[in-house]
């Protein structure tokens, strides 16, 4: 979508991508994701990965957890956020210590979600072994800590809400995501 957002990261940006426009088509989701999929497989086929668990950070990662697990046929659950905003395993989900696990987003800007869920599944003893995204629109600088697996990379314009240049022309912010800010 063009116009002028509010991201779960707090900056602004004049592109938004809703995965959920696309997830919501278990075929699209499937194809989405399936040379990300087909790469991990690849690695781990060649020793470079062993992945126990696929978890996605809730809202936006549950969905894309679930389809890249059921490709690679592992089992997927997720965090969510709890009411001080901490990413947390809930439902009765848990990381085994020593766990490998594959974390699984829909769009990675500044990976933020990704470090909240990385700590929750490293304070139950589970080893993050890589990161998969449906869209990574990572802004120059931004480096994964972990071998990086999108599906595609799309640019879009971010900004801080100080330097925001949509702002600065006076057009209202929108907030499309599921994340309280």
């Amino acid at each position: 979508m063009e116009g002028h957002f509010l991201l779960s990261s707090g900056r602004h940006s004049n592109r938004y991508f809703q995965c959920a426009r696309l997830l919501q088509f278990p075929d699209r989701a499937a194809a989405a994701l399936s040379a990300a999929a087909l790469a991990i497989k690849a690695d781990m086929a060649a020793g470079k990965l062993q992945i126990d668990a696929v978890v996605g950070p809730a809202l936006g990662g549950i969905i894309v957890a679930y389809e890249l697990a059921r490709q690679l046929q592992l089992p997927a659950f997720f965090t969510e956020r709890d009411d001080t905003g901490t990413m947390v395993f809930r439902r009765g989900f848990e990381v085994k210590p020593g766990q490998n696990i594959l974390i699984a987003e829909d769009v990675v800007t500044t990976v933020k979600s990704s470090l909240d869920c990385a700590k929750a599944i490293e304070e139950m003893g589970g080893r993050i072994i890589a990161l998969a995204c449906v869209v990574d629109r990572r802004m120059e600088g931004v480096e994964s800590p972990w071998p990086f697996y999108p599906a595609c990379r799309l640019e879009a314009a971010t900004w801080e809400a100080d330097d925001c240049q949509l702002c600065k022309q006076g057009l209202p912010a929108v907030k499309p995501g599921s994340r309280k800010i």
